[in-house]
C-alpha cells in the first residue's frame, strides 16, 4: 500500500520534506504521522491511512513532493507481502519497470508539442490566480510548460506561452523563464549563501500574483485612539485574570466589523469569470502574523458575533500555533478582509498588498502621542493618533469609497462603547 502527498488545500500542492517519522521495518498505526511537510504557510502533518509495517521510504528530509508522489510504501496489517511490480512490456525480460513519478510532465513528443502528463490525473500545479488567468483566456494549462519549483506555472509561463501563440509558434514548447544572471559578488567581498524557504517562496509567489493582478491604490490616514488607548489601561487588569490581554489590536478588529457591516463592498471579492461581486454575508479577518520564516495569515472568523474577550483568546492561540507552524491549513483559509499591524515593531505608515482574492487589506503602524489641534477650537491637545494604510482594489472600489471607509473608521474608534470592553 502506499502513501502519496494529498492534495492539502486550495492551491497547496508541493511542499518540501521537513520531517521522516518512521524508518523501513517500523510498525505505524492508523492515523499515525509518518511525514511532515512544510507546505506554503504551514507544517502538515501526512498520517498513514491504516495500521502495517513499512516496506519503503520514498523521500528524504529536504525534497521537494508534489502532490499525488509517492512518499512511503508499507504492508498493512494482515496482508501478504506486496506483490512485485509487472515487468512492462518495453523493458528488458525479467526487468520490473519502474513506476513513473507522479505527477510529473511528460517529455514533449516527437512533433515538438508540449503536453502535461499526470498518472494521477491532476491538473497541471499552478496558483488559483494562474489557472483563472488561463481559463479566462481559453488557454489550455496542460500545453504550457512550468518553470518553478516541482513543475509549477508562473504568470510569468503564461506569459511567455502567450507570446510564443502570438509569434506564430502555436503550440510549441515555450522555453523555461530565464532568471536574470547576477554579478558575482565574491568579486567584492565575502558573500553567504541561504537558501529561499519553501515559506519564502510561497509567499513571494502570493506577493507576485496579488501585485501583477490587482491594480492597487493605497489610501493613508491618522486615527485619533485616545479614547481606545484609555479603554485598554482601564480594562487589561480584568481581561489578563480571564487569561488574555486586552490590546488596541483586539478592539480595532470589532471596529473594523461595524465598517465592514456599512461597507460591504471592502469584504467582497471579485469573481471575474461570472463579472459578478461576491459580497461575504460573514465576516472572518486575516491577521497577519510575523513569524522567523516571513508573513503568514491566520483566520479569525466570525469578528462581529463575538466578545472582545473571545477574540482576545482566539487571537492568542491563532498566534501563538501560527508561530509554533502548528496552525492547520483551513485556518489559513477562508478571510474576507486583512490587517497588517506593524506596531508592535514600531512602523508608521506603509502600503500593505491586498491578500487576494479579497478586495481590501488594512495597514496598522504605531500609535503616537501628538499635539492635535481639537474641534472647538481651543489650544492642540495631546492625543493618540494611529497611522493607519487602506490597499484596495481598484477595479471595484473607487477613492471616494476609501475616503468614506476611513472617515466611518475614525468615527467608530473615537465612539467605541465601553459597554462591549466591560467584562
Amino acid at each position: 500500500m502506499d502513501i502519496r502527498l494529498p492534495q492539502l488545500a486550495e492551491g497547496a500542492d508541493s511542499g518540501t520534506v521537513v520531517s521522516i517519522l518512521v524508518a523501513e521495518g517500523a510498525q505505524i498505526q492508523k492515523d499515525q504521522t509518518v511525514i511532515e511537510l512544510e507546505n506554503q504557510k504551514a507544517v502538515a502533518p501526512i498520517p498513514s491511512p491504516a495500521a502495517g509495517t513499512v516496506t519503503k521510504v520514498h523521500v528524504k528530509v529536504g525534497d521537494s513532493v508534489t502532490v499525488g508522489q509517492l512518499l512511503v510504501s508499507f504492508t498493512e496489517e494482515g496482508a501478504g507481502a506486496p506483490a512485485a511490480p509487472a515487468a512492462s512490456p518495453a523493458a528488458p525480460q525479467g526487468q520490473a519497470a519502474q513506476a513513473p513519478a507522479a505527477a510529473a510532465p511528460a517529455a514533449a513528443p516527437a512533433s515538438g508539442e508540449y503536453r502535461y502528463v499526470s498518472k494521477s490525473g491532476l491538473p497541471p500545479p499552478a496558483s488559483p490566480t494562474v489557472r483563472k488567468m488561463a481559463r479566462d483566456l481559453g488557454i489550455d494549462l496542460t500545453r504550457v510548460r512550468g518553470s518553478s519549483d516541482g513543475g509549477r506555472i508562473t504568470t510569468e509561463d503564461l506569459r511567455t506561452y502567450i507570446t510564443a501563440l502570438q509569434s506564430g509558434g502555436a503550440f510549441a514548447a515555450p522555453a523555461a523563464v530565464k532568471k536574470p544572471a547576477l554579478p558575482d559578488f565574491k568579486k567584492w567581498g565575502s558573500v553567504a549563501r541561504k537558501p529561499f524557504s519553501p515559506l519564502r517562496r510561497a509567499i513571494a509567489r502570493a506577493m507576485v500574483d496579488s501585485w501583477t493582478t490587482i491594480p492597487h491604490v493605497t489610501q493613508f490616514d491618522d486615527l485619533d485612539v485616545t479614547h481606545l488607548q484609555e479603554l485598554v489601561a482601564k480594562h487589561l487588569p480584568a481581561y489578563e485574570k480571564q487569561g488574555a490581554r486586552l490590546t488596541l489590536t483586539v478592539i480595532l478588529l470589532k471596529v473594523l466589523a461595524a465598517v465592514l457591516k456599512k461597507y460591504p463592498v471592502f469584504n467582497s471579492s471579485l469573481d471575474e469569470t461570472a463579472n459578478e461581486l461576491v459580497i461575504k454575508e460573514y465576516i472572518h479577518i486575516g491577521i497577519a502574523v510575523d513569524t522567523e520564516g516571513g508573513l503568514i495569515v491566520p483566520v479569525l472568523r466570525d469578528i462581529d458575533k463575538k466578545s472582545l474577550l473571545q477574540i482576545a483568546k482566539d487571537l492568542k492561540s491563532l498566534a501563538e500555533q501560527t508561530r509554533g507552524r502548528t496552525i492547520p491549513n483551513e485556518e489559513l483559509q477562508g478571510g474576507s478582509f486583512t490587517i497588517s499591524n506593524q506596531g508592535g515593531i514600531g512602523g508608521g505608515h506603509f502600503t500593505p498588498i491586498i491578500h487576494a482574492p479579497e478586495a481590501a487589506i488594512l495597514g496598522v503602524g504605531r500609535a503616537k502621542q501628538q499635539p492635535v489641534y481639537l474641534k472647538d477650537g481651543s489650544a492642540p491637545a495631546p492625543r493618540w493618533m494611529l497611522p493607519v494604510s487602506l490597499s484596495y482594489d481598484h477595479r471595484i472600489i473607487d477613492g471616494a469609497d476609501a475616503a468614506r471607509f476611513m472617515v466611518e473608521l475614525a468615527a467608530v474608534a473615537k465612539n467605541f462603547s465601553e459597554n462591549e470592553v466591560k467584562l
